[in-house]
């Protein structure tokens, strides 16, 4: 296989590269095969990259709302109709299944772009009278955003932040990670293409010293990081030394709840993907599963039944419903979560290791534990792998505390058929993002961020503008200036 892309970065409407930067190896995760090399930015690269967007930004800035939008929207048409093709990569750069991506990715790129593309013309400020005198706002873009992305969704998360970015008139410098380098430069091509300025969305690669130094660039005006918690501290650290704006998406423990009235069968299926969906790399996952005692049996034996039906194997392949991890380190993480789980007591009711017949590549079974208890390390820290854990609850209030009882708030989810019950379980849980009967839906008109250590700020819905954009007042007098001398 070979995934090579024409050079590392995308500036300024062209590729380009710097030999002198640390090497970057995009591994296929199903074979461990190198499929493109690349290299880290160097500082000169970075400069590059910040003057071109700070440039392009101006002229952007500039243009009509409507024509903003429109340039967006031809974005999103391009993403449909390559979207097979753009599937391919997403499952090369990731391991995640063409079942997936499909219909995960780029398409939900595409509604993202689409959607912002048509708010553009409707970012309008609003007038305050005050007797004779009024004042009147006007909304206006940030200036240069730097976008720093995660490993699972790549092409998603660079349109996520890229959308509001530029509907609201910024310019963008994305930096995807390091592990999935690929797809994000295929999106800076269909920009150009689109209409949209050299210069306006531009790529570098990078660790974590370029993701760095784009957060302390004295040009940034807005760090915007999807990614663990360890790694926010230190971008929020880094971007809060010039008092840039910040939206912090990061990690979680969400709790899924299931009451004793739950469809079992639809709260099985929530539990699957909210598990298991992108080999159990998302960060909303719903990975403790508070099951009601009078169901449990019930609840464990189809969760089982069904998650040994996972079809594992190639990702290229769109039979396969579970890939392998992103690499063998973060595999390695997981299955030392399983054994510590195994150690502390947890009861292992399906999986706990490398499949059969899958020594190549980064591959792991799905993992359902039972018998777990609130104070395990696999309840508590963020596996980050397909593992979920099962515990039990007899009491609304009960499960309610101990749902909270985590430094994470990302997300939460709750199957019930009393929707009374659900609507005051929802309001007393401490989470950004939350389902009734469902898991893990999250659609562009929405809403998604976290609240507690899951991050500050909201991507997505109408909630993003205002944090890609700042409000200006100008006050207007209509009568004569009085003073006491």
């Amino acid at each position: 296989m070979d995934a090579q892309p024409t050079a590392s970065h995308f500036i300024d409407g062209a590729y380009c590269d710097d030999d002198a930067g640390a090497p970057i190896e995009c591994i296929f995760a199903a074979t461990g095969e190198v499929i493109a090399r690349l290299h880290s930015a160097t500082p000169t690269i970075v400069d590059r990259a910040m003057e071109s967007a700070a440039r392009a930004q101006k002229e952007w800035a500039a243009r009509l709302p409507v024509e903003r939008g429109r340039v967006l929207r031809r974005v999103a048409d391009i993403l449909r109709e390559r979207n097979h093709e753009l599937s391919e990569l997403e499952t090369l750069d990731t391991g995640k299944p063409l079942q997936e991506t499909l219909v995960a990715d780029a398409t939900s790129g595409a509604d993202a772009l689409e959607y912002f593309g048509g708010l553009a013309a409707t970012i309008t400020g609003e007038t305050v009278p005050l007797g004779g005198d009024f004042v009147y706002t006007i909304r206006e873009p940030l200036g240069v955003c730097v976008g720093i992305g995660a490993w699972n969704y790549p092409t998603q998360i660079a349109c996520w932040k890229a959308a509001p970015a530029l509907t609201c008139g910024n310019a963008m410098v994305f930096k995807p990670s390091e592990m999935t380098p690929l797809c994000a430069l295929k999106l800076a091509e269909i920009f150009i293409e689109a209409g949209a300025p050299a210069g306006l969305f531009n790529v570098v690669q990078g660790y974590g010293d370029v993701g760095a130094a784009l957060a302390t660039d004295p040009r940034t005006d807005k760090v915007s990081l999807t990614g663990s918690v360890p790694t926010g501290r230190k971008v929020y650290a880094a971007a809060a030394d010039g008092i840039r704006h910040v939206t912090m998406e990061l990690g979680g423990k969400s709790p899924l709840i299931v009451f004793d009235d739950a469809d079992i069968e639809n709260a099985v299926s929530a539990a699957i993907n909210g598990n298991f969906y992108s080999s159990g790399q998302i960060c909303s996952n719903g990975t403790r599963v508070f099951v009601h005692k009078a169901i449990e049996d019930a609840f464990v034996a189809r969760l089982v039944e069904r998650t040994r039906a996972a079809k594992i194997g190639d990702p290229r392949d769109e039979d396969t419903q579970l890939g392998p991890m992103i690499s063998k380190a973060q595999r390695d993480k997981v299955l030392s979560y399983i054994e510590k789980a195994k150690d502390e007591g947890a009861t292992l009711a399906h999986g706990g290791g490398v499949p059969d017949g899958f020594d190549k590549g980064f591959y792991i079974e799905p993992t359902v534990f039972t018998g777990v208890t609130d104070g395990m390390t696999v309840a508590c820290e963020e596996v980050f792998g397909p593992v979920l854990s099962v515990l039990t609850f007899s009491d609304e209030s009960e499960v309610v505390v101990r749902a909270n009882d985590t430094p994470f708030g990302l997300a939460a989810g709750v199957f019930t058929r009393d929707l009374t019950r659900a609507h005051r379980v929802v309001a007393a849980l401490e989470a950004g993002t939350c389902w009734i009967n469902t898991y893990n839906l999250t659609p562009v008109e929405a809403p998604f961020g976290g609240v507690k250590l899951s991050g500050v700020g909201r991507e997505n819905s109408k909630a993003a503008i205002e944090h890609y954009s700042q409000v200006k007042s100008v006050y207007v007098a209509m009568g004569d200036v009085e003073a006491p001398y």
